[in-house]
């Protein structure tokens, strides 16, 4: 439960690289995510460490990607009922997954909704036509060791 009370968003990365072991960790993650309906075939995942492909991501978005060394771009089909839930799902399990590895990592909408923008970047990001991007995030070792928030009272909770 650490990982989930500890792991906080995180904008700024150092340039170290993650290492293969620790991407098929997080890659795993995201295959382990439940989905509605057992229907494995509304998302997918394209993984990006090439830097140009990152710029070109950064250049694109505003720099929703925050030069972090390590993108997962969750897409969905655009017909899916339940694809943007299952990405959000799915992105959860790799965000703790980070945590757990030692890794930082924010969850970007913005980005996502930019980057649908740009069909041809997203096919040269390995995005299958038919889809599009519900949610990218930004993974890496954090620039700094800021503190998580107390969200033990961030939203209304309703009792009966």
């Amino acid at each position: 439960m650490n990982a989930i009370f500890e792991r906080r968003s995180v904008r700024e990365y150092t340039n170290e690289k993650v290492d293969e072991e620790k991407i098929q960790k997080l890659i795993d993650a995201f295959q382990a995510a439940p989905c509605a309906l057992h229907q494995t075939d509304v998302m997918e995942l394209s993984v990006i460490t090439d830097q140009e492909l990152l710029k070109k991501i950064e250049d694109n978005t505003n720099n929703s990607c925050y030069n972090a060394p390590l993108v997962f771009m969750i897409n969905t089909k655009k017909d899916s009922q339940f694809g943007e839930r299952d990405a959000s799902v799915a992105a959860e399990n790799v965000m703790v997954e980070a945590f757990e590895l030692g890794l930082a990592s924010v969850y970007v909408m913005g980005g996502a909704i930019a980057l649908n923008k740009f069909p041809e970047i997203q096919k040269e990001l390995g995005m299958d036509e038919g889809c599009e991007t519900s949610v990218l995030l930004p993974i890496g070792y954090p620039a700094n060791n800021g503190k998580p928030e107390d969200r033990s009272k961030r939203y209304k909770v309703v009792r009966k």
